[in-house]
């Protein structure tokens, strides 16, 4: 009889995991990203005040006019354009920096990151693009027949708040594995770069392309120094302050003046800044680059206090009586936000995550089940700040459709984050004996055990 040849072991049957999808990344970009979700837990705690204190300021007596008065207070030179509402710049300005992360983050996890391996990246991507794309047509076939300015909120429920979501964890104390956070967080900062897209290609109506050509003399400015010092801005800070700062300012201003949404400019700022050092500094190997100097110092002022003013100046709406709220929460627009938030963006996460790994032919790390992605796909489901940010550019503040949009977004992100608490906290037991695996270090070099078998393995 013939014998038959051995059958190759998949990448993803090798019991150690090192091929399957949502495996163990790095130990260095461990420790990396878990710093990062420790900051943005904290951040977390701070959006929920904000946020609580603009529902209860907005609603009461006492205080509304002067919260409603607050907000539309303009301060700024007109000259240029920039004689705005503080709760314009808190939407035009502040999230300008939280999209600068954003571009920081995603440009170094491509960069120098785990996901510079497509096989790392393309179950994060595909994720957040099925998690954009579904709750989309969730909310375009509910609000098909509720007219033109319904349907401008179609992307309102694409985004995922992740200092939110990250809140969420903290609160219910889920012990939440690292390549799930790790995941999440990729799936947040990805669905928010595609958030900023749509604002740029569908939200911008007028564009003055004067401007518009004129921001790319600074940036460009602003590209070649952030390259050519990068390691003195590194090693100086204060000069990235005191010179980078005032030319992304420049840049800044200019694409708001062009009519397209100044927190473009925070993305394009954040990809011109270098990753990795240059030669002169020492090469990638000598230390981080000035994209990751630049993002711990400018973290803190992103999720301690851009992100929660701008909560606290969007988050504000009158919703009156139990009648008032009832009204809002049957508007075909709040019913196709929530819907979206609470159903189409975890199916739309969680299908996009099995088709990956279903067509190339892997499977899920054996420390993880489908029921852990689930869970991180409903929380995926807590839009916040961009959720805001769509709807005032989409029904203009104010408007009645903006104020059900707000009342939906909450109520869809705290029934999202309910749901993923019943899971979540269900698998916290196993969560605790993948956290126990993890911390081994049998030999006491600093890296757990399991880090340096997947290394090994992965050669």
């Amino acid at each position: 009889m013939p014998t038959s040849s051995p059958v190759p072991i998949s990448p993803s049957d090798r019991p150690d995991g090192t091929g399957a999808v949502l495996r163990r990344g790095s130990h260095s970009e461990f420790v990396r990203i878990s710093g990062i979700l420790r900051k943005e837990t904290v951040g977390g705690a701070i959006l929920l005040v904000a946020t609580i204190a603009a529902l209860v300021m907005s609603n009461t007596p006492l205080f509304a006019d002067w919260y409603f008065a607050f907000r539309d207070l303009k301060v700024g030179y007109e000259p240029w354009h920039l004689e705005l509402s503080l709760g314009a710049w808190a939407a035009d300005g502040f999230l300008a920096i939280f999209f600068f992360l954003a571009g920081l983050e995603l440009k170094r996890e491509f960069v120098a990151g785990d996901l510079r391996s497509v096989n790392r990246a393309i179950v994060p991507v595909a994720a957040a693009m099925g998690g954009v794309i579904v709750p989309a047509v969730f909310y375009t076939l509910i609000n098909l027949n509720s007219g033109s300015d319904a349907l401008r909120g179609w992307a309102i429920p694409t985004a995922t708040d992740i200092a939110f979501a990250l809140a969420v964890l903290a609160v219910i104390g889920s012990k939440l594995p690292a390549a799930l956070r790790i995941f999440l967080l990729t799936l947040a900062v990805v669905d928010d770069l595609l958030a900023i897209a749509i604002i740029a290609f569908f939200y911008t109506t007028d564009i003055a392309f004067v401007p518009l050509l004129l921001a790319i003399v600074p940036l460009a400015l602003y590209w070649i120094l952030a390259h050519k010092f990068s390691y003195f801005f590194g090693t100086k800070a204060l000069a990235a302050w005191v010179i980078l700062l005032p030319i992304g300012f420049v840049v800044w201003a200019l694409v708001h003046a062009s009519g397209v949404h100044a927190t473009v400019a925070g993305v394009l700022l954040g990809f011109a800044i270098p990753v990795l050092r240059s030669q002169r500094g020492g090469g990638p190997d000598a230390g981080p680059g000035l994209a990751e100097t630049l993002e711990h110092r400018i973290r803190p002022l992103s999720s301690g206090f851009a992100i929660p003013v701008f909560a606290f100046f969007s988050a504000g709406v009158a919703i009156g009586s139990v009648e008032g709220f009832t009204q809002a929460i049957t508007d075909p627009v709040s019913i196709g936000i929530i819907v979206a938030l609470v159903v189409g963006k975890p199916v739309g996460v969680l299908l996009a995550t099995i088709i990956v790994t279903k067509t190339t032919k892997a499977a899920l790390d054996p420390d993880l089940a489908w029921i852990d992605v689930a869970g991180v796909a409903l929380l995926a489901g807590v839009g916040f700040t961009v959720s805001l940010l769509i709807s005032e550019l989409g029904f203009g503040q104010g408007s009645p459709h903006d104020d059900h949009a707000k009342v939906a977004i909450l109520v869809g992100s705290l029934l999202a984050a309910l749901a993923a608490t019943v899971i979540l906290r269900g698998r916290n037991r196993h969560y605790g004996r993948i956290a126990e695996k993890e911390a081994i270090d049998a030999d006491n070099d600093g890296v757990p055990d399991v880090y340096q078998t997947q290394k090994q393995a992965e050669k």
